[in-house]
This record gives C-alpha cells, structure tokens and sequence, in this order.
C-alpha cells in the first residue's frame, strides 16, 4: 500500500485509446471531478426523495443518488402495506455517513416534517388518505396518518356500529380528515365518511322503489327490547317486536341475530319514506288458519302459560294460537282473586275450551271445569242439619262469610253465633283465617249460598231459662257494663239481664257500681226477643212494703188466691216445696 500512494495518475487519461488498446493519460484530479459530477448534492437534515430498490421484513433500502444507500427501518412504511420496489419515497438526511461510513436516512421524520401541512391540505381538498391503524383507544381508534396520531371515533369507523374494534388494528384503510384542532393538534378522521355518498345515492333508489308489501333482503343492524332495526342496503327499517312471530316474544334475540341476513316485508313507512316498517312473521301463513278444523267447544287442549295479568292467563296451545284463561274460569270459588294465585308463566296445563272464534281469532279457556262442580250435588254433601268446620274468609257487619271447601261459601248471621252473648261485631267472636264449627241451616243453589248457623251447635239455653228467670224471681248477677240507659248485669245461673238506672238503686240510696255483684229481680223476660229487665231496688223495696202492711192470716179464699199466684210467679224452681207448705197452712187456716 506504501508504494501506491507514491504512484502518479496520467496528466491526460484519452478513453478512447484506452478502449482502443492505446495507452492513456489521465490527471487524478480529473477522474474525482468527473466522479462527483455523477452524485447528488445531499446535505444533512434535509428532506429528498429516493427510490426502493430493496424490501424485506425488517428494512427498506432507499437509494437517493448518494455515493450510498440507506436503510430504513421496515416499520416506518407499515402503514403502506402496498410498498414496492422502484416506488418514490421522501427521507431525511440525519447523517451522511455514521461510524461505518452508511448513509442514515428516516422515512418517518420524512413525513412528520410535512404531515402538519398535509393534513391540512387533505382536510381543504377533502382528500382521500391513506392511515395504519395502531390500537384501540377509549372510544375509538388510533390512526398513523402522515407520521401524526389522528383519531377515528367508534361511529367513523362505518355506516354499521361495530362491535368487536379489535379486528381494524394492524389494517390499512382510507380515511378522510373531518376535523383539525389547530391550537392542540388533534385530527380527527372518518372511514365511514368514504361510503357515506355512495351509501346515500343507493339509498335514494331504494327509497324511490318502496312499495307496501315487497319483500326485500336485509341484514340486522341492531336489536333493541322493543324491535329489530334492518339495513336494506343503506336504508334502516325496524321490526317491532310483534311483528318478529305469530307466537309472543319476550326478547327479539330469541328470533333474530345480530349480522344475520333475512327476508323483510314492507308493511308501512311515512310520506318522506324516513320511517320503514317491516314485518317478519308476515312471510309465513297464520297459525289460526292451520288449527284443526275439528277443534270444538268443549274438547280439551294443552298449552302453556305465556302471559299472566290480574283477570287471568294466556295460554299457547300453538304456536301463534293462544286462549284467555279468564280468573273466574279457574277456581269454582267466588272470592275475587287474582291469576298469579293459580297459575305462573311457563306452567303447562289442560284445559277447557269454552268459546272458539275463527274468525275473530279468539278462544276462551277454563281449567275449573275439569274438576266436578261442587254445588251439583251440594244437598249430598252439605244437607241441612249436618255439621261441618269452615274457614273464616272475611268479615261484614251482618255476618261471617266462611268456606266449607274450594268453590263453597255460606253465611253465618251475626245473630246465629252465639245464644247468649250480643255480638256487636264479627271480629269480637273469631279472626279472618280462623276455624269455626257449623251447621248447615238453609241452602241457597240458585245463588250459590248457604246459610249456616254456629250457636246452633249448642242446645239453646233460653229453653231453661224461661224455667229459671220467671217474673219476680230473684237471682244474683254482677254489673258487666255500664251506660247511660243502664247497666249490663250478667247473671251467675247464665245469661245476660239488664236495668235501668232506677232499678240500680241501692237500699242507701247510691248508685250501684261497674263490677258489683247484687241480688236482682226478675221484672220482665221474653224469650223472644231474649230480653231479660232486672231491678236491684224491687229487692229491698218489697221488703219494707211487708214490714208497713203484714199480710192478714184470716183474710178470705177469693183474697188469698193472687197471694198465692204471685209467690209462685217470684219462686225459683228450687222453693217449690215452700210453696206447696204455704199453700197448705193458709188453706187450714180457711
């Protein structure tokens, strides 16, 4: 290498003899000169253009005319997955030579140095631009356009909502600008806004050719509780959900899917053909018409519990072909009740068929006709005399309703339940929900009642009573309650008497009190209207009436007689036997 750099170049170099075999001479300084000529002028930090001459998965070689290529990272040009050799590329010059003598070129700063600008221009010229897709964001994308992170929104991405924005990362797509934050930076881009033109001329001709009942092809957009909205190639149709099966749904997933392709017809839509209404079940013929024709009144069907309300059930005993199973028509039972009691969604049942309207397309069921009617043979089974135990059902003022069993209801007065004690109101003798024992005292089958008896249980004491409580008798009592006509005296052999204010008078002259316990006199009874009228006072007041006029032992037979009668109107059963040895003295003494 030494003796090289002593060797001198040929003042003159002639290529034409060096060709032609003769011999050259050519100056050093002039095959420099004639060298340079041959390369570009490249200074550092400046934006030039170059050309691919070689692609392959990890780097782009870039040629710009330089004494040497560079190489560029192949994941600056990812967002042009159409690259190809011999295509025109911008650079920047970062170093014309690093440490190993390689020029350093960068695509990316290539295009960040004039992105601002481009941008710009693509949004004033509407542009359509190419932009790589890097992720996904809160809400939408991130966009490499021009080496700028743009954003594309959820609802940019197409006419379409889309679901899964994962499968567009890694993608390539065309974009146009929509809108520039000049202060912040910010860029926005929309795919969707590329096919929103072409979609609104198709949608024009679709519109223009909507006819009442064609039936069309269209894809589910979006499915919501109330419907299913169709795209019928950029027009939007919705199908209510009553409109989806001739059977109920409950929720359109059940019938339709989301991106499925189906078969619509065109049941209405506004003057402006802004609002389409399409129908799903219309395509297939109705269930009512494919019903048995031997189907009657009276026959026995099963179905199942579709839909339930207060007054009763609609039971599907077809596809699209439903009953009302009425709440009156579930129990024999008279008592207002509601349909969630018998009956929940989803429960099979059999049932009567009690009307049947083809051409209405109605039906009516009952499941309380498949059981025997109580009241049929009510004389059987409930004659009057027997003795039953009921349940308290409800109270009223004049009574108890009670129920002997499901569909069989009876009345107990409030003046059959008990001999003895006045009962101002039901609910002082028993509770709702309560046993009670009775007898069955009238049946009413027209109506559907019957009249029942409780006291009727118990032999009526009244009987004894009109024996024991004879006129100017004298019994013990106690006072129970007090009011203003009066007192309540009840009386220790049984039974209830009352007295007047007067006749509560003691010897003393006070009045007696709540919860004394007197001897009382019997001044009136009627069984009738079991009434029994009681006085304290007659108790003393007789007695000094004796000391002031003793009775005559000589007095005559004639006078006697009521004497007699009226000892005997005051005894008690227990002084029979005083009175028949008064009787005898006074006769002797006659």
């Amino acid at each position: 290498m030494s003796n090289l750099k002593n060797v001198q170049p040929l003042a003159d170099f002639n290529w034409d003899e060096f060709e032609n075999g003769g011999s050259l001479n050519v100056s050093k300084q002039e095959l420099e000169k004639a060298y340079d000529e041959t390369l570009n002028k490249v200074s550092e930090h400046q934006v030039v253009e170059g050309t691919v001459i070689s692609i392959d998965k990890k780097e782009v070689i870039v040629n710009i005319g330089y004494k040497s290529d560079g190489i560029i990272p192949a994941s600056e040009f990812r967002y042009n997955p159409e690259l190809k050799v011999g295509d025109k590329v911008e650079v920047y010059v970062e170093n014309q030579e690093d440490r190993k003598g390689q020029l350093v070129l960068s695509h990316k700063k290539a295009r960040l140095s004039k992105s601002w600008e481009r941008v710009n221009a693509a949004l004033e010229n509407e542009e359509v631009i190419q932009g790589y897709i890097k992720c996904r964001t809160k809400g939408g994308m991130i966009v490499d356009v021009f080496g700028i992170e743009a954003f594309l929104p959820g609802s940019q991405i197409d006419v379409h909502p889309i679901r899964d924005y994962d499968v567009f990362v890694g993608k390539t797509m065309e974009f146009k600008v929509v809108k520039i934050n000049q202060e912040f930076r910010n860029v926005v881009v929309s795919h969707k806004a590329l096919i929103e033109a072409e979609l609104e001329a198709q949608k024009k001709e679709i519109i223009g050719k909507l006819e009442k009942g064609q039936i069309l092809e269209g894809t589910v957009k979006n499915i919501t509780s109330y419907g299913v909205f169709v795209d019928l190639g950029g027009v939007d149709g919705l199908i209510h959900i009553t409109d989806l099966s001739w059977g109920r749904v409950s929720d359109p997933h059940e019938v339709v899917a989301l991106d499925q392709k189906i078969n619509v017809v065109i049941l209405d839509f506004d003057d402006e053909k802004k609002r389409i209404a399409l129908g799903l079940k219309q395509l297939t013929p109705h269930p009512w018409d494919a019903l048995d024709e031997n189907l009657k009144v009276g026959d026995h069907v099963k179905g199942k519990v579709v839909v339930i309300a207060d007054y009763g059930a609609f039971v599907e005993i077809a596809p699209g072909v439903e009953g009302l199973i009425h709440v009156s028509e579930m129990s024999w039972s008279q008592h207002l009740r509601s349909a969630q009691e018998f009956l929940h969604v989803g429960d099979e049942v059999e049932a009567v068929i009690l009307t049947l309207d083809r051409a209405e397309r109605k039906m009516s069921l009952g499941i309380k006709q498949l059981k025997e009617d109580p009241w049929e043979a009510i004389e059987v089974k409930y004659p009057v005399g027997s003795k039953h135990t009921a349940k308290v059902r409800n109270f009223t003022n004049f009574g108890i309703f009670v129920e002997l069993e499901e569909g069989v209801d009876g009345l107990i007065h409030i003046s059959d339940l008990s001999w003895t004690k006045k009962v101002k109101h039901p609910s002082e003798f028993t509770q709702v929900g309560a046993s009670i024992d009775v007898v069955v005292l009238e049946i009413d089958k027209e109506n559907r009642r019957l009249s029942l008896g409780h006291k009727q249980l118990e032999e009526n004491p009244w009987d004894t009573y009109e024996t024991l409580y004879t006129p100017g008798s004298v019994h013990t009592g106690k006072i129970t309650e007090m009011m203003d006509k009066g007192a309540v005296i009840t009386l220790n052999e049984g039974g209830e008497g009352f007295a007047t204010p007067k006749h509560l008078v003691k010897e003393d002259g006070t009045q007696a009190q709540l919860g004394e316990e007197l001897e009382f006199k019997v001044i009136e009874f009627v069984k009738e209207t079991k009434r029994i009228i009681l006085s304290h006072s007659r108790t003393f007041e007789a007695a000094k009436d004796e000391v002031k006029a003793p009775r005559k032992h000589n007095t005559a037979k004639k006078e006697a007689a009521p004497v007699i009668n009226n000892v005997a109107a005051s005894t008690t059963l227990g002084d029979l036997d005083a009175l028949a040895e008064l009787k005898a003295k006074m006769e002797k003494g006659e």
